[in-house]
């Protein structure tokens, strides 16, 4: 029956092509335009790590002084050094990381190659297991070269293959800052986004290059990429010794438990320090989960957010629009239909026929759709924003796609369907 239906479907959309182009049209442009920001709101709101991001916690204490003090601050988002250390050796986590960014001066072995910076990340040794980072050749360092300060370095797999061809670099030495550093590892594929472990210098599509042991990169006196927030007379220079927040610290805790433990551990660490008169303020402490985080810190564009209401308005427009022009198409078959009525036809039966119809109109659509969806896409590549080449259309989105523009037809559709069963075939058989 239904191929029954479909066949008629095309036959009637085909008799009236001005009528249908401007229907599918219609459903291209609003399913298009939602698409394109559905993506790329889709792109920026999602798990950088679904497999471990409920493990996964940014830890916040607050060692401010009581300068503009308010009962309802946040602590911030970075800790000190001091702190950041005295959690690192409590090991009171499963898994734990201190960290921050920086950027270094590469000299390239090869003559054909300049100078350049790279990004880079000074980071503890659990960084690469707690965050699942894959190796393509080598391995990370441990505590041990943690603790002796040692002179080895880890590199992406794109600086790799810049300077060594993509071939196995281990044992080779870079020089970074005019410092010698041992190459014992190449990434993977690994480039998670949002950047969400270190959100100060770019939300999206950062590409670190070169990871080195934190206290090495304090040894050889590397620069520090990030904010630095400071009070009292600490200036702003990230030091250890300076009174300012500009190091990351992340925690592992793989069940709910262990994450309240911490949340108590954090409570009483910054009871002990207000004892001793390093933290003036009272305890403020935050243990937030991976996504949570992301949502603390409004990592999606607002303006993408509001795009997206805009474009699902347009959408809406778009189906009352097309909602007019079903209807003004199935009272025009008013007499064939009021003919199938006399015939034996169930009003239930010319309602599923012109649903059928309905239907066929919106996968035309969104058809339409996914190419505006694509050119859209195209155009926000071109934007100058750190999120731009981020926007694909994915699997997921390529199925919503027809999904909704099905949806959005079918809904378009059923008003004028309902009034178009419900004229009386006696009218119109006394009228033909």
């Amino acid at each position: 029956m239904f191929g029954y239906y479909l066949d008629m479907a095309l036959r009637s959309l085909r008799r009236n092509r001005a009528l249908t182009a401007l229907m599918v049209v219609a459903i291209a442009m609003g399913i298009g335009a939602s698409m394109t920001t559905l993506t790329v709101l889709h792109v920026l709101s999602g798990d950088p790590l679904p497999r471990i991001s409920s493990t996964l916690y940014a830890a916040q204490l607050d060692p401010r002084d009581m300068g503009g003090y308010r009962l309802e601050d946040e602590p911030p988002d970075q800790v000190t050094w001091i702190d950041g250390m005295n959690l690192l050796r409590a090991k009171r986590a499963d898994r734990q990381a201190l960290m921050t960014g920086g950027s270094v001066a590469i000299q390239p072995a090869q003559s054909a190659l300049d100078p350049f910076y790279e990004p880079a990340r000074y980071t503890t040794a659990d960084f690469f297991s707690m965050f699942d980072v894959p190796f393509k050749y080598g391995h990370a360092w441990g505590a041990s070269e943690d603790a002796a300060r040692a002179a080895v370095v880890v590199i992406s797999n794109k600086l790799n293959d810049k300077l060594f061809g993509g071939g196995d670099s281990r044992g080779r030495m870079l020089r970074a800052d005019g410092h010698a550093l041992r190459i014992i590892g190449v990434l993977g594929d690994w480039r998670p986004n949002p950047h969400f472990y270190d959100l100060n210098v770019k939300n999206y599509g950062s590409d670190e290059g070169v990871y080195l042991p934190l206290s090495t990169s304090q040894d050889l006196h590397l620069a520090h990429l990030g904010s630095a927030g400071c009070w009292g007379n600490g200036g702003a220079d990230a030091t250890p010794v300076a009174p300012c927040v500009w190091l990351q610290f992340w925690v592992q805790l793989y069940t709910p438990a262990r994450a309240n433990a911490y949340r108590q551990f954090l409570i009483h660490y910054s009871q002990e320090q207000k004892a001793l008169g390093r933290f003036p303020r009272p305890p403020n402490v935050r243990l937030r989960n991976l996504m949570q985080w992301l949502d603390y810190q409004h990592v999606v564009p607002g303006d993408i957010q509001l795009q997206t209401w805009l474009a699902l308005g347009f959408l809406l427009v778009c189906l009352v629009n097309t909602m007019g022009l079903m209807l003004a198409k199935f009272l025009r078959r008013a007499p064939e239909l009021g003919v199938r009525r006399a015939l034996g036809a169930s009003r239930q039966a010319l309602f599923v026929q012109l649903l059928v119809e309905s239907g066929v109109v919106g996968l035309a659509g969104g058809l339409g759709g996914l190419l505006l969806a694509c050119l859209g896409l195209w155009m926000v590549r071109r934007q100058p924003t750190d999120y731009a080449p981020l926007a694909h259309l994915d699997g997921a989105m390529l199925l919503l796609t027809f999904v909704l523009a099905l949806g959005a037809s079918l809904l378009a559709g059923v008003l004028p369907a309902w009034r178009a069963c419900r004229v009386s075939p006696g009218l119109q058989l006394k009228g033909h």
